[in-house]
């Protein structure tokens, strides 16, 4: 059963949001869920996505503080997607290769009692998300542009970065927090060659650095490597890991939605941090060893078919009704073969370039 939400918008505040969708000030609302009323605030969210006609929401619970355990959540359209499905089969698909992941489920959404279609209901990577899975507390930082590209030169104006903590934007912390990414950023640019075996592992948990790179090769996110991510300052071990976020354009199509190749993204991936791993042997071995792992176990269409077959099973009969994709039905229904296609292919394009590292 897919949970449903009404929202509730006055007239008046839906003028607000579309007057300029770029705002991020939210407007106030209400949601009834399973026959509870909530108090809540609403915005538009995303980048690119905030142009299209169906829109994606940011939604923060005020009265009560708490919804399920969350003060926020995101409710993406998966406008561009026509399987409205890789988003969550991707960070399922991290999770399942032992990255930290938010979950996903999709939801039916309603807004002023007209049905708005399908969703993904996004967690929301923050203090809640640690607290949630029992983790250490810790720094959480965004990657909202492309200088969050783990090097010391600007990838928007190609000068040397003012701040090395350009490129990220702290989600919960402490007055330590920039300290501790900046510090990052500059310890693995200039650890020497010779040292970065022995002096990087201070700073970066590898074992789950590499697994998260192997997860963005073979979803094929080409902005994953320096966006579509957060990173997490865990305060026991004092090591950063990566988590990833925004999979929608993977398993075969782009961020357009169109049809992308198979062998389009190198299996080492892109970022100063990802070369500098792989320049070193003992990881590059490691990275190798956990790419043939996740080929033979989590990357297969055995082990994907039933994640897939279901969510297009139990989203069909919404898919007929959403007024913004019914019109698509027939490509809806051609998406889980071309997923199944891309992962043969991938597959195979990975297989034959592992001797390359």
């Amino acid at each position: 059963m897919i949970p449903s939400y009404d929202f509730f918008i006055h007239p008046m505040y839906i003028v607000e949001l579309r007057k300029d969708v770029w705002s991020d000030d939210p407007v106030p609302a209400k949601l009834t869920y399973d026959k509870r009323k909530y108090d809540i605030d609403i915005v538009y969210r995303g980048s690119h996505i905030r142009k299209l006609k169906k829109k994606s929401y940011h939604v923060m619970f005020y009265k009560p503080k708490f919804f399920q355990g969350v003060q926020e959540l995101h409710f993406n359209s998966e406008f561009n997607d026509p399987s409205l499905i890789r988003n969550k089969l991707s960070l399922d698909f991290f999770s399942d290769i032992g990255t930290l992941s938010p979950k996903a489920q999709h939801v039916l959404v309603k807004v002023n009692n007209r049905f708005e279609g399908v969703y993904l209901q996004l967690e929301s990577v923050d203090e809640n998300f640690l607290r949630r899975r029992n983790l250490p507390k810790g720094s959480i930082y965004y990657a909202v542009d492309d200088d969050a590209n783990f090097s010391l030169v600007s990838e928007l104006d190609k000068d040397i970065k003012k701040k090395l903590s350009l490129g990220y934007e702290l989600k919960c912390g402490n007055e330590h927090s920039e300290g501790y990414i900046s510090e990052f950023i500059y310890q693995l640019n200039t650890i020497s060659r010779a040292a970065y075996e022995k002096k990087i592992v201070k700073y970066v948990d590898v074992d789950k650095y590499l697994r998260w790179l192997a997860g963005v090769v073979c979803t094929q996110n080409f902005d994953g490597f320096v966006h579509n991510y957060a990173l997490y300052h865990n305060e026991e071990t004092k090591l950063f890991e990566m988590i990833p976020w925004d999979y929608d354009a993977t398993w075969g199509r782009d961020v357009q939605g169109r049809k992308m190749g198979h062998d389009y993204i190198r299996i080492q991936g892109f970022n100063t941090l990802s070369a500098r791993l792989l320049d070193v042997d003992v990881f590059r071995k490691q990275y190798k060893k956990i790419l043939k792992d996740i080929l033979s176990h989590q990357f297969t269409v055995e082990y994907i078919k039933p994640k897939v077959e279901g969510m297009h099973e139990e989203l069909r009969p919404h898919i007929v009704q959403d007024p913004y994709v019914k019109s698509k039905i027939d490509v809806f229904d051609s998406e889980p073969s071309l997923i199944f296609r891309y992962i043969e292919k991938r597959r195979e394009f990975i297989r034959e370039h592992l001797d390359k590292l």
